[in-house]
């Protein structure tokens, strides 16, 4: 994308913005707004057609220009973007978005669906898979918008 990697990072970090790019996150406010680094946590507002509900996450990597990434509830999934710069674009980023069911998590829905939970765990991995594309694609647009000025 046409942005550094800081200016990718800036925006990235900044979780009360997650709702104007998340497929699935309404809106997120961290739990204390003076710690927003490693350790830091935050509540994201999430909503599906079939459902609402409030995660607690906690940020695991805050590198500015680099990765942010944070883990869901009690290392249930990890959710990350790494950031380099682009071979493509000159000053540009090559933004990666990524995201893991961690064994904390599929033991939960073992837990919590039984014999269902392996369905459970792969519509979510897919659902999950299916948004980063769309994701991506608004923060780049975001960050676009942002270096022309409003339209």
């Amino acid at each position: 994308m046409d942005a550094s990697p800081a200016e990718v990072y800036e925006l990235v970090s900044d979780v009360t913005r997650t709702g104007e790019w998340s497929v699935v996150c309404r809106a997120a406010e961290w739990e204390d707004p003076s710690r927003t680094g490693e350790g830091a946590r935050f509540l994201g507002h999430n909503e599906t057609p079939t459902r609402t509900w409030t995660t607690t996450s906690t940020v695991v990597a805050a590198t500015p220009g680099e990765e942010f990434a944070w883990v869901v509830g009690d290392g249930f999934v990890r959710w990350g973007y790494r950031m380099a710069p682009s071979a493509q674009i000159e000053g540009g980023t090559e933004l990666t978005h990524e995201w893991a069911f961690l064994p904390a998590g599929q033991e939960m829905f073992v837990g919590r669906y039984g014999a269902d939970a392996p369905a459970e765990v792969e519509q979510r991995t897919r659902s999950a898979h299916d948004s980063i594309p769309q994701t991506l694609s608004t923060l780049r647009d975001l960050l676009e918008q942002g270096r022309r000025g409003p339209a």
